[in-house]
């Protein structure tokens, strides 16, 4: 009895079969669930780190003390406030060029040569009228001395009654009238000399020079082309012959936002970074504000000049700067390394910038020091030459794929 009593007791804990397969059942789903979406997770991941994404960076400065701080960052382009597409005065055909890009000229230095067969012919014509008039003033001349004796003779013969006064009255009639014709040709000389002049001026119009000394930038116009400063033969006609800039009349070009132009005033430092060289700070001051504002960009235009001008800067050349106050960066007398305030991220008590490399971000944990107006001291975690993200910092991700504007 106590036997099967035992086996009663050991059969009532086995698990009905039933029951097995339904808990199997619900395994096997959980399984069929769970793996599509690991596999769903994984993809997205793998896709959402690896697309591209466009980003703006700036370089890690380094401040030495007394240094003002970066109060305002703008971008634009290196120009030449000399500047000149030279041409023609007059319609003509090109016969000769004798510069080539990247020549130095000097001012009255000959550009180009016109063809001067046509304006040969209308000097040469000037002057033959001139030649003519001036002949001709010379017989009246004479004539007018004749006249005159003529006149003198007739007053001597009617004082003595030799003569009668029509005779004198006729002297005196050729005298008027040789005067009045000498008077007529001399004012015909002084146009016949001011054609010869116009026709002078016209043939050394073929004669291309440079206003200013400078380098040729750009040949626009060949050899056999037809130019007019008022391009008179549509598309087929130049208007320019070259493009000469004064390379020491360089200097930097920006549109800065309206609501930010209080941050400016004449004569304040700049600190500007070529696009070229994105290493080399360039010292420069702000030469002018233009008084004026575009309506449609809301931007005041900032002309700022080089401190001092280098080979290596060159006209349209892209460019950064940052505007310096006047106060001086407070520290320890140690130079301190700077980045943006707006490429840090306050995480869980850390501090974050995204360093960019190559293609690629690096999460990267610094040690933050003071914050004083639009940057941030970094006392260690990253040193100055490093590009930093400075915007959309929200949608990256340790090791992402970026492209930097």
């Amino acid at each position: 009895m106590a036997r099967e009593s035992k086996d009663r007791q050991l059969s009532s804990l086995k698990i009905d079969p039933n029951l097995r397969g339904s808990q199997n059942n619900k395994k096997r789903i959980v399984w069929i669930i769970s793996i599509p979406l690991a596999v769903v997770i994984i993809l997205f991941s793998i896709t959402y780190r690896g697309r591209t994404v466009a980003v703006k960076t700036a370089t890690v400065q380094t401040f030495n003390p007394g240094q003002g701080l970066t109060v305002l960052n703008a971008s634009g382009y290196v120009t030449p406030r000399q500047r000149a597409t030279v041409a023609a005065k007059i319609t003509g055909l090109v016969v000769e060029i004798l510069v080539e890009e990247g020549m130095h000229v000097k001012a009255g230095q000959v550009l180009a040569r016109l063809d001067e067969a046509d304006a040969g012919v209308r000097l040469a014509a000037a002057r033959a009228d001139f030649d003519v008039a001036t002949s001709r003033i010379n017989e009246l001349e004479v004539t007018l001395a004749d006249n005159n004796r003529d006149l003198i003779r007739a007053q001597e013969l009617f004082k003595q009654k030799i003569t009668s006064n029509e005779n004198l009255d006729k002297a005196r009639f050729a005298l008027d009238r040789t005067a009045s014709q000498l008077f007529r040709m001399r004012e015909e000389v002084r146009a016949a000399k001011t054609r010869v002049q116009m026709a002078q001026q016209d043939l050394d119009n073929c004669i291309i020079k440079a206003p200013f000394a400078g380098i040729v930038v750009s040949k626009d116009a060949q050899v056999g082309e037809m130019v007019s400063p008022i391009s008179a033969g549509g598309g087929f006609t130049r208007t320019g012959i070259t493009t000469i800039v004064d390379m020491n009349s360089l200097e930097i070009e920006v549109d800065v936002n309206e609501a930010y132009i209080a941050n400016i005033t004449a004569g304040q430092k700049v600190v500007a970074t070529l696009d070229s060289y994105p290493d080399w700070n360039i010292p420069a001051y702000v030469r002018t504000l233009i008084p004026t504002a575009d309506r449609q960009k809301a931007t005041v235009k900032v002309r700022i000049a080089f401190e001092e001008l280098d080979k290596r800067i060159l006209p349209d050349m892209g460019i950064r700067v940052a505007f310096k106050s006047q106060e001086p960066f407070p520290g320890s007398g140690v130079p301190a390394v700077i980045v943006p305030k707006t490429s840090v991220i306050d995480d869980d008590d850390k501090t974050f910038v995204f360093v960019f490399s190559g293609d690629t971000v690096e999460k990267r944990a610094v040690t933050a020091g003071k914050t004083i107006g639009g940057s941030v001291e970094v006392l260690s975690g990253i040193s100055a030459g490093e590009k930093v993200v400075i915007d959309g910092l929200e949608n990256l991700n340790d090791g992402q794929k970026v492209v930097a504007d």
